[in-house]
C-alpha cells in the first residue's frame, strides 16, 4: 500500500488535470537534461491553479528522490536572511528542489533572488516560483538567464478539461453544462463546484448564472456547514490573516477545535502554510463579504474576539513576533478608510528595518539634512546619542541600500529640561500634556519623532507602515505610557489622514525653516482596547436590505420544507431554511429556527385573514397531528376547507418571512 504520503501523492497525481507542457519541462529538468531550465516561474490570476501545480511538482520531485524545500510567500519575513534560512538546504544540499508559492507576497525579493540567492544554489538544484505577476522583464531579457529560466503564464482549463473535473467529482450530468457556463475554465471555481457537486445538490437553481461566480459557489459550500461551531470556525478563517489551531482555540474556547481545524483544512478553498490555514485569495474576499452580509452581528463578534486574542499575543509574544502580530491585527481592518489613508499595504520597493548602528549615523544625518534641513539633522544627532535604541533604519531588500530612518522616543516624566530646551517638538508635546492632563511620576510619553524617507518623504509608504506597527505594538506592551504622539511636517494633509485615529493637538512647533504638526492620543483616557474599538465599531453596521441568496420561489419552497420536516429533528436541522440570511446569526440554528417559525405562525392571528390560517398551520404541522386529515378532524373542518386555510396560511407565512429575509426582523 505504501505510506500515507505516497498514497496521497498517487491520489493527487490521478486527480491532476492539464498543465502537460509545464510538467514536461519540469520532468526534463528532474531527469538531468543539461539543456533543461534551472528556474521555473509560473504566474496567473487567483484560482488559476498555481498551488495545485506546485503540489504536483513536489510529488514528482519526491518520487524522483529529490529533497524538497517549500516556502509560502505570504509568511516570508521582512529580512532576506529569513528567506535564506528557510531555503537553507537549497544552498547546501545537491539536488534540492525549492518551491515558492504565493510569490507575489514577497515580490520585493525578486531582484535579490536573481542576483544574490539563486547564483549560490547547490549543484543540480531546481527552483520553482509561482505568483500572480510576471517576472521583471530584465530577467527575461538577460542572456545569462535565457536558457536557465522557464516562464509560463497559466491559462484557464479547456472545456474538455473542465468537463473532466466535474465528471470526476460526480456532479450530476444534468447540472454540468450549466456549471461549465457559469464557472468557465477557472480551476478554483471548478474545484468549488466539484466539491459542492460531490455531496449532491437537490436544488438546480443553485447553478442559475444570475450572480457572481465565486459568491454563488461559496454560498453553496457555506450552506453545507454541519453545525454552528463549524460556521464560527469559517468566520475565523475568513477574517484572520492565517488561522492556527491555537488561534482557533483562543477565539472558540468552548469547541472541539481539533475537529474544526481538520474540517477547515479539508475545504477546497483553504490552503495550508507554516503559520496556519488561510482561504485562497479569490475566495477570502468573497467569503468575507458573504458572511458579513448573511451574519453581520456574528461577523463583528468574531472580529472582536480576534482583536482580543491578538492583543493578548501582542503583550506576551517574544520580541521577534511582535511586529508580525501587529500587522495581523491591523489586517482585520484593512478595508477601513481610516487605515487606507495611513497604510499602503504595498510591497513595492520592500524594505526591512534594523537597529541603528554606529556606521549608519552618517547616512541618517545626511537624509535628515536633505529633507528637513541642518537644524533637524542636529536634533537627530542629539537624540541618536540620547536614545540610540529608539532609531530604526530601513534598507531595500533588493540591494541592501539604506533609504530611510525613523525614531520613536520614550520620554519619562518629569520632562528633562535639556530635551525641552533643545527640541521644540518635544517641548510642544510636554506643553500640551501639562495643559490637558499632566503626566505623573512613573509615567512616560512616546513620540514618533522622525520619519525620514527622502524618496517618499512623509507620504504613506512601507516605511510608515512598519514604523506605525512598531509604535502601536510599543503602546500596547508598554507600562505607564500616558501619551503617544506623531509628528508630521505637512500638518493639514496629515490631519485628514489621521482623522479618527489621532487628535490634532493644534501645536505647530518650528524647527529651522519648517513647521510641524503634532498629533496624539492619551492612552489613559483611550486605552489601546478602546482605541481599537473605533475600528471595530466602524465595521459594525447593520446589514442593508438586499437580495436573498435564494430566489423567492426557492425561499417559499424552503419554508414549506421546514414545516414538512418539523417532527424529524435530523432533517429539520439541515433544511434549506436554516441556510438563509434569516437564520444566519443564530447560535443554535435548529432550535432558534423552530422558535422563529412558531412566532411567525402565531403572528398570523394578528391579521383578520390569518386567524383560521394560523389554526390550520398549527394543527397540521406544529401540534403533532399524524396526518393532514387528522388535523382537519381536530379542528372540526371539512378537509377541503382545512386545505384552503392551510394554503392561505402558507402564503401569508412565506410573505412574512420573506420580508424578514430581505429587511431583517421588525
Amino acid at each position: 500500500m505504501g505510506s500515507v504520503g505516497e498514497r496521497l501523492s498517487r491520489t493527487r497525481e490521478r486527480a491532476f488535470i492539464g498543465r502537460e507542457e509545464e510538467l514536461g519541462a519540469f520532468g526534463e529538468a528532474l531527469a538531468g537534461d543539461p539543456q533543461a531550465p534551472f528556474a521555473f516561474y509560473v504566474f496567473g490570476p487567483g484560482g488559476i491553479g498555481k498551488s495545485a501545480l506546485l503540489r504536483c511538482l513536489a510529488d514528482r520531485a519526491r518520487a524522483a528522490g529529490r529533497s524538497i524545500v517549500e516556502v509560502d510567500g505570504r509568511f516570508v519575513g521582512r529580512d532576506p536572511a529569513d528567506f535564506e534560512r528557510e531555503a537553507g538546504p537549497f544552498l547546501e544540499v545537491a539536488g534540492t528542489v525549492l518551491l515558492v508559492d504565493s510569490f507575489e507576497h514577497c515580490q520585493w525579493l525578486e531582484s535579490w533572488l536573481w542576483q544574490r540567492l539563486l547564483p549560490r544554489a547547490a549543484d543540480d538544484t531546481l527552483v520553482v516560483l509561482a505568483g500572480r505577476v510576471a517576472p521583471q522583464p530584465q530577467w527575461l531579457a538577460d542572456p545569462a538567464w535565457a536558457g536557465a529560466l522557464y516562464v509560463r503564464e497559466l491559462e484557464p482549463f479547456s472545456e474538455e478539461q473542465a468537463w473532466s473535473v466535474l465528471a470526476t467529482a460526480q456532479v450530476r450530468p444534468e447540472l454540468r453544462e450549466r456549471v461549465l457556463r457559469f464557472a468557465g475554465g477557472n480551476p478554483l471555481a471548478l474545484s468549488l463546484a466539484a466539491a459542492a457537486g460531490s455531496t449532491g445538490w437537490s436544488r438546480e437553481e443553485v447553478w442559475a448564472p444570475s450572480a457572481d461566480l465565486l459568491r454563488t459557489l461559496l454560498t453553496g459550500l457555506i450552506g453545507e456547514v454541519p453545525t454552528a461551531a463549524h460556521r464560527r470556525a469559517l468566520e475565523v478563517a475568513a477574517q484572520a490573516h492565517s488561522t492556527s489551531e491555537e488561534l482557533l482555540a483562543a477565539v472558540l474556547p468552548e469547541e472541539d477545535v481539533h475537529l474544526l481545524f481538520g474540517w477547515l483544512r479539508d475545504l477546497p478553498f483553504i490552503e495550508s502554510a507554516p503559520r496556519g490555514l488561510y482561504p485562497h485569495d479569490a475566495a477570502r474576499e468573497t467569503l468575507t463579504a458573504d458572511l458579513r452580509w448573511r451574519a453581520p452581528h456574528a461577523f463583528v463578534t468574531m472580529r472582536q474576539r480576534l482583536v482580543e486574542e491578538y492583543l493578548r499575543m501582542l503583550r506576551e509574544a517574544p520580541e521577534e513576533r511582535v511586529w508580525t502580530v501587529t500587522d495581523e491585527l491591523f489586517y482585520l481592518f484593512r478595508e477601513l478608510e481610516s487605515l487606507t489613508r495611513l497604510r499602503t499595504w504595498s510591497r513595492e520597493e520592500e524594505v526591512h528595518d534594523c537597529p541603528l548602528r554606529a556606521d549608519d549615523l552618517d547616512d541618517v544625518l545626511r537624509m535628515a539634512a536633505e529633507t528637513e534641513g541642518p537644524a533637524s539633522a542636529e536634533l537627530v544627532r542629539y537624540w541618536a546619542e540620547r536614545q540610540p535604541q529608539a532609531f530604526s533604519v530601513y534598507r531595500l531588500v533588493s540591494t541592501g541600500r539604506t533609504v530611510a530612518f525613523t525614531a520613536r522616543l520614550a520620554l519619562p516624566a518629569p520632562a528633562d529640561p535639556r530635551d525641552v530646551a533643545v527640541d521644540p517638538v518635544v517641548a510642544a508635546a510636554w506643553e500640551y500634556t501639562d495643559a490637558t492632563a499632566p503626566v505623573g511620576p512613573g509615567e512616560h510619553i512616546g513620540v514618533s519623532r522622525f520619519s525620514v524617507y527622502p524618496e517618499r518623504y512623509q507620504v504613506p509608504s512601507r516605511v510608515i507602515d512598519l514604523s506605525s506597527s512598531r509604535a502601536q505594538a510599543e503602546s500596547a506592551r508598554a507600562r505607564g505610557r500616558a501619551y503617544g504622539f506623531a509628528v508630521w511636517r505637512d500638518a493639514d494633509a496629515w490631519a485628514d489622514r489621521v482623522r479618527g485615529t489621532l487628535s490634532d493637538t493644534g501645536a505647530r512647533p518650528r524647527v529651522g525653516e519648517h513647521t510641524y504638526g503634532l498629533f496624539g492620543v492619551d492612552w489613559r483616557q483611550v486605552p489601546v482596547e478602546k482605541w481599537l474599538g473605533r475600528f471595530i465599531s466602524a465595521t459594525d453596521v447593520p446589514a442593508q436590505p438586499g437580495p436573498s441568496a435564494l430566489s423567492r420561489t426557492a425561499f417559499d419552497q424552503a419554508v414549506r420544507e421546514a414545516l414538512a420536516h418539523w417532527r424529524d429533528p435530523a432533517a429539520f436541522a439541515v433544511c434549506a431554511l436554516s441556510r438563509t440570511r434569516l437564520a444566519a446569526d443564530f447560535t443554535d440554528p435548529a432550535e432558534e429556527l423552530r422558535t422563529l417559525l412558531r412566532h411567525a405562525v402565531d403572528d398570523l392571528a394578528g391579521d383578520p385573514r390569518g386567524v383560521r390560517a394560523r389554526e390550520a398551520l398549527a394543527a397540521g404541522y406544529l401540534s403533532g397531528a399524524p396526518t393532514q386529515e387528522a388535523a382537519a378532524r381536530r379542528l372540526g373542518l371539512p378537509y377541503g376547507t382545512y386545505r384552503r386555510h392551510v394554503r392561505q396560511g402558507l402564503d401569508l407565512l412565506c410573505e412574512s418571512l420573506w420580508r424578514q429575509e430581505l429587511h431583517g426582523p421588525r
